[in-house]
């Protein structure tokens, strides 16, 4: 048995960070891999990779001891089993607004008796060996994305689902769905308080919950807050502000031998 990293976190009683990896690139996953982060979220939800890329960036996490974690594109069971095979040991579920959607998601995340996952872990018993599907039920996580005034007002009946492990909040589409420009990051009071109140249920429930980020600075507030996982941009993000940091700063750059000094 390989236990999930992700649930030792929070046996310490400490916070994960997490990285999101938008680029369908295994290099790019490997060099994500080796920066320090607790997870790797592939999404294949807002991110560019398919199926089979996603396959060669779990591998390339593999060489790590980093926790290979997933978004898949919608509550669809097809992908979901898929990605388990795969040999993710989480699954983020976007847009889960009611409790009949929770428990959908739930029961594919699982072997029967406990669920209705289809059996055929074709990469996880090459990953973590013939013993996977005994402990799979029990370690890999479950993440309902709470990102609606829906789900805002069906929270405690999506939260009381049995077998349900955390909830991940998307503030741009909540914000959007409370009325304000979607964002990360958000600072309207009526924004704020719907982050609030989502982990304090949370919290009531004995469950976990994650959060998506632009800033550090904004990511340690939400773990002060109770979160229990937070991502902190991606590296599609990461490239793109600090390649425009350089052409920032070479705006202003001289004329070639402007000066007559030595470099």
């Amino acid at each position: 048995m390989k236990p999930n990293g992700l649930r030792q976190i929070w046996a310490d009683n400490k916070a994960a960070l997490n990285g999101w990896l938008a680029i369908p690139s295994s290099f790019s996953a490997e060099i994500m891999a080796h920066q320090g982060f607790d997870t790797l979220t592939v999404d294949l939800q807002h991110g560019v990779a398919d199926y089979q890329t996603a396959i060669t960036m779990l591998q390339a996490v593999a060489t790590t001891s980093t926790v290979p974690l997933c978004r898949v594109p919608w509550n669809e069971p097809g992908i979901v089993q898929r990605m388990l095979d795969a040999g993710v040991m989480g699954v983020i579920c976007p847009m889960v607004n009611t409790r009949a959607q929770a428990e959908a998601f739930v029961s594919v995340m699982n072997y029967p008796p406990k669920g209705t996952r289809s059996f055929g872990p074709i990469r996880s018993l090459y990953a973590y060996g013939p013993s996977y599907p005994t402990w799979a039920n029990d370690e890999i996580v479950s993440f309902a994305m709470i990102e609606t005034r829906e789900a805002l007002s069906n929270l405690d009946d999506i939260l009381s689902v049995p077998g349900l492990d955390a909830v991940y909040v998307g503030p741009s589409d909540l914000a959007a769905s409370l009325g304000y420009t979607p964002r990360f990051d958000p600072e309207e009071p009526a924004v704020v308080d719907a982050i609030r109140h989502i982990i304090a249920r949370v919290k009531a429930h004995g469950l976990k919950a994650g959060i998506h980020n632009g800033t550090a600075a904004y990511a340690k507030k939400m773990i002060e807050a109770g979160y229990d996982l937070v991502t902190v941009g991606s590296d599609a993000r990461f490239v793109a502000i600090e390649a425009a940091n350089v052409a920032a700063a070479m705006k202003d750059r001289p004329a070639p031998g402007a000066s007559s000094g030595t470099y």
